[in-house]
């Protein structure tokens, strides 16, 4: 059969394909929309499709999402590319959201702590909804001011401008390391934590603070990067005291340093100096010795953040989650030298 153009030439409305069905402009709706049953006839159902076959009828997509406010994507926002950890998260979350028809775009934060500006001239009108993962304090003002659905991961669940939280038990990772160095001998930390002002770190400082308590600990900061952690955890190591016999970090990166500015000091991974991670990611195997690190769920944590968005544009309101960890024991640690 032949689609034949009654407007000569101009592309077919669905108001044709009604005249031609004989039927309502609302009922097209519903046939091409899938909407139709326990509403309209099969018999009608098949003549308005036929109609718009023989019209050559193709809904306007752009038109019927922007009249439904659904485009079908969702904004995850990181505070970096460079970490492997969230391409890890993204992976997750597209492979959900490919189930459901949905697209992800991912936006990092300018200058990985914020704050995340809408990088769309409206964010409302080309998004459905907004996953933002360990994102620094107040860095997501101008995406809560778009009335988005607002997933956060990695955050504080006590944050109330969320519609729904996903978080990694980062507190029982940082206890698991703490009890490993102490059940090695040691008493002497270094702990090297990230200079990014973020939820997730404040966490793993304070539950550090608690299970050291009575221990000599001192902190350092640094930025989430080696060359960074290497001058940092140099100058620590070198200062004038009793030198720490274990290192903690907040993430592998920084871990890396930490190896490299011992090396440079003539120190010894683990004989002189323990070393311990927080992430699991490919750098902590490619270190030698290979590093002791919490492992973190990347993957599962972008799956249940584009699971829970998706609950939010259902019109439910899904529980928070908090992920377990787990320590991965490595050859960076070992027991206390003795004094």
């Amino acid at each position: 059969m032949q689609s034949h153009d009654p407007l000569g030439g101009a592309r077919p409305t669905s108001r044709d394909v009604a005249r031609t069905a004989g039927v309502s402009q609302a009922t097209v709706s519903l046939v091409l929309g899938d909407k139709w049953r326990g509403r309209v006839s099969e018999r009608t159902a098949e003549s308005v499709r036929l109609a718009a076959h023989e019209l050559g009828y193709r809904p306007n997509l752009a038109a019927r999402n922007l009249r439904l406010g659904r485009t079908r994507t969702a904004l995850l926002v990181v505070p970096a590319l460079t970490n492997e950890f969230f391409a890890h998260v993204y992976t997750g979350a597209a492979a959900v959201a490919a189930r459901h028809g949905f697209g992800v775009v991912l936006y990092p934060s300018p200058d990985g702590v914020g704050p995340a500006r809408d990088p769309f001239a409206s964010a409302q009108a080309a998004l459905d909804g907004v996953i933002a993962s360990s994102m620094a304090t107040d860095a997501l003002k101008a995406l809560r001011g778009t009335g988005l659905p607002l997933v956060m991961l990695d955050s504080d669940p006590a944050d109330p401008g969320a519609a729904a939280h996903v978080n990694l038990d980062v507190a029982d990772g940082m206890r698991r390391v703490t009890d490993h160095l102490l059940a090695l001998g040691h008493r002497r930390f270094l702990h090297l934590a990230s200079a990014a002002p973020s939820w997730t770190f404040d966490v793993r400082a304070e539950v550090l603070a608690h299970a050291l308590r009575g221990a000599d600990v001192r902190t350092v900061r640094s930025a989430l990067n080696v060359a960074d952690a290497r001058e940092a955890a140099g100058r620590a190591l070198a200062a004038p005291g009793a030198r720490p016999t274990a290192v903690i970090c907040d993430d592998d990166i920084l871990a890396a340093g930490v190896c490299k500015a011992a090396r440079r000091l003539g120190l010894r991974v683990p004989e002189d100096l323990s070393v311990t991670g927080f992430d699991d990611m490919a750098l902590a195997t490619v270190l030698e010795p290979e590093l002791t690190t919490v492992r973190l769920p990347a993957e599962e944590f972008g799956r249940r953040g584009m699971e829970a968005l998706l609950a939010v544009l259902a019109g439910e309101r899904p529980e928070p989650v908090s992920l377990p960890v787990g320590l991965v024991p490595r050859g960076s640690t070992g027991p206390a030298p003795a004094a």
